[in-house]
């Protein structure tokens, strides 16, 4: 059966891998942007996930078209990169906001309908740096180890309502962020990577297209790393 699907962040990147994924397999999906045109056949809506009126909004579109939220995946969020003694507290809270506190606004407005449903699948995009910290990113790796703690307490929350809680954690992955990297960095961080390369945003809209599926229903609580053994697990 076609579900209703929605991908914060969805439309590029890792995010828009995911929502294809979801697509390919005939699901009703939808994404969030802040700007640009929707990838053809999904329903994008304007939404900013640090703002708790644009997230009601956006479901509210979402359900008007494609009915109550079935699958969520929680993708959306910023880096604002600095070493400790040069960030600031703006950088540090603003980026804790988007990640860790956007996933907790979606989250909370998708429970809605899969606690009356008594169904649904709640996956949370992390990162290997939640796993393994990274110099310059305290701020960046705050919030994605707080998406793990946040993550298993909702599966702990909601599981017995039928709902599967679960977090993908990616590695360096082959996007504009990993492009953005001076090439020494890169081939630095790619050195660290067991499997000797970048991810690609296709392998880990597998493992959340997995969590989100049939196959998967018995597995909640999870953290599942999709990062060539960078971090090697948790």
């Amino acid at each position: 059966m076609s579900r209703s699907v929605f991908v914060t962040g969805g439309n590029r990147g890792i995010g828009l891998a995911i929502a294809r994924a979801f697509q390919a397999s005939g699901d009703k999906v939808a994404i969030t942007c802040r700007s640009g045109e929707a990838p053809e056949g999904m329903l994008a809506v304007r939404c900013d996930v640090t703002d708790q009126a644009a997230v009601d909004k956006a479901f509210e579109e979402v359900e008007a078209q494609h009915g109550p939220v079935e699958v969520l995946v929680a993708n959306a969020g910023i880096t604002r990169d600095q070493l400790l003694m040069r960030m600031s507290e703006e950088d540090f809270l603003s980026v804790l906001d988007a990640n860790l506190g956007g996933a907790f606004r979606v989250a909370k407005r998708a429970s809605r309908g899969m606690l009356r449903k008594r169904a649904g699948r709640i996956i949370t995009i992390s990162s290997a740096v939640a796993l393994r910290g990274e110099a310059g990113q305290s701020n960046y790796a705050a919030s994605k180890a707080g998406l793990i703690g946040f993550t298993r307490s909702l599966a702990r929350e909601l599981g017995s309502r039928g709902i599967t809680c679960n977090v993908v954690a990616p590695g360096l992955t082959d996007t504009a962020m990993a492009a953005a990297l001076a090439s020494e960095r890169q081939a630095a961080m790619i050195e660290q990577i067991p499997l000797r390369r970048l991810g690609q945003p296709e392998e880990i809209a597998a493992a959340v297209h997995f969590l989100a599926s049939d196959a998967a229903a018995y597995v909640t609580g999870a953290v599942l790393p999709v990062d060539g053994g960078a971090a090697m697990g948790h």
